[in-house]
């Protein structure tokens, strides 16, 4: 097997353009990158650019929040990957702003490795609710799946924030001008999903692209690849993650995804609503959903609940804005001169709210800060009066 020296070695002897963009979209990939140090080693006409491939990073901040307030709130069991217990959402900072601090409040949330140790949990905890807050991409949501599949404990829910990777890319792609030149496809979401799920790279968008694994010398390789078919003028997808990715990718995991999951439009962080690339739990193939299928919580009835019902957290049901907060943040408005909550032009566009169902709000940038937009914080709120918007939301 050729080492990562000998495909550096390659890489220099190259002819290379003044500038040339290759892309990684995987965290892994990133990290595997920093680690070893490849920035530096590579000539300085490669630019390595992160793509928006970490799971973590794109999680909804409204995702993250439902979380926190269910683990605080319904005195639920909360699971979730070790990653994501210091992503912070955008809160007062009076409120546990990340599922650490939530934990440090005295919420019982635990991290866990894999959804077997979220099966496990729940069987010891017969008697209590346990929600298992799933982020991450194909490679996370497929064992996910599997567990749905596999008839869990009636008292195990699933609150879902999974994503596909290549959506992102096709938006980028297809946006106009792309800001890099090659493309190194992720190795572990290939080997899931078949390496054909980036064939549209090269064939639709005429862009050099090459699959690689997480050792220094796979993403060497495929570096190597695209920078070949650069200077060629060819485009084509390269697998060089070979010992692992197959043509079809794992078939079982595929068909578990399948039966459990429908693909939705979804919101990344940071970027916005992408078609077509979230997940969503379907409840074929599963036990009767009672949950909430529209925000993905799902699975068996709640302890001393009828399953008759959908159970929804009393923290959403019960949540109501006080006088003097605004109607769609719950932010606390300072008075004004003539002793009301909000500015005049604020309480112009007041509106009564129906008590018939949870409405949803969510901060909208200014006209001036959209060169720097701050990204949506969705709130439930349930109430009859008539709310003013403070200067944030207005």
């Amino acid at each position: 097997m050729d080492t990562a020296r000998h495909w550096l070695e390659r890489i220099r002897a190259l002819p290379l353009p003044p500038k040339i963009r290759i892309m990684n979209v995987c965290g892994g990939h990133e990290r595997s990158i920093a680690a070893a140090g490849l920035r530096t080693a590579l000539p300085e006409q490669i630019e390595l650019i992160a793509g928006p491939g970490c799971p973590v990073c794109i999680c909804p901040e409204e995702d993250v929040y439902e979380a926190i307030q269910l683990a605080l709130q319904e005195r639920v069991v909360l699971l979730a990957f070790g990653d994501m217990l210091r992503v912070p959402v955008n809160v007062p900072r009076s409120e546990p702003r990340s599922l650490e601090q939530a934990k440090a409040a005295g919420a019982d949330i635990r991290p866990i490795a894999s959804p077997l140790e979220a099966v496990r949990i729940a069987e010891t905890e017969r008697d209590r609710t346990v929600v298992l807050f799933a982020t991450g991409f194909e490679t996370t949501t497929a064992p996910v799946a599997a567990m749905l599949v596999a008839n869990p404990p009636a008292n195990l829910f699933v609150l879902l924030s999974g994503r596909l990777t290549w959506p992102a890319v096709a938006m980028l792609l297809e946006s106009g001008d792309a800001a890099f030149d090659a493309l190194v496809a992720p190795g572990h979401v290939a080997t899931v999903m078949g390496p054909e799920e980036w064939r549209f790279v090269p064939e639709q968008h005429d862009m050099p692209a090459a699959i690689a694994g997480f050792r220094p010398d796979t993403l060497l390789a495929a570096t190597y690849s695209v920078l070949r078919q650069h200077l060629e003028g060819r485009a084509f997808l390269d697998n060089c993650y070979g010992e692992v990715v197959r043509e079809g990718g794992n078939p079982v995991a595929r068909e578990f995804l399948a039966r459990t999951m429908d693909v939705v439009d979804a919101n990344w962080r940071g970027i916005g609503i992408i078609p077509r690339s979230g997940f969503a739990i379907n409840g074929l193939g599963t036990p009767p959903l009672t949950g909430r299928t529209s925000s993905n919580f799902f699975l068996g009835k709640p302890p001393n609940r009828p399953s008759s019902r959908q159970w929804i957290p009393s923290w959403v049901s019960g949540f109501c804005i006080a006088p003097g907060m605004c109607r769609c943040c719950s932010r606390k408005m300072k008075q004004t001169s003539n002793g009301s909550s909000a500015p005049p032009i604020a309480r112009s566009m007041s509106k009564t709210v129906s008590t018939t169902a949870l409405s949803w709000a969510m901060h909208r940038p200014s006209t001036l800060d959209r060169q720097a937009p701050r990204w949506p914080r969705i709130i439930k709120r349930r109430c009859t009066r008539e709310r003013a918007k403070c200067f944030n939301c207005a």
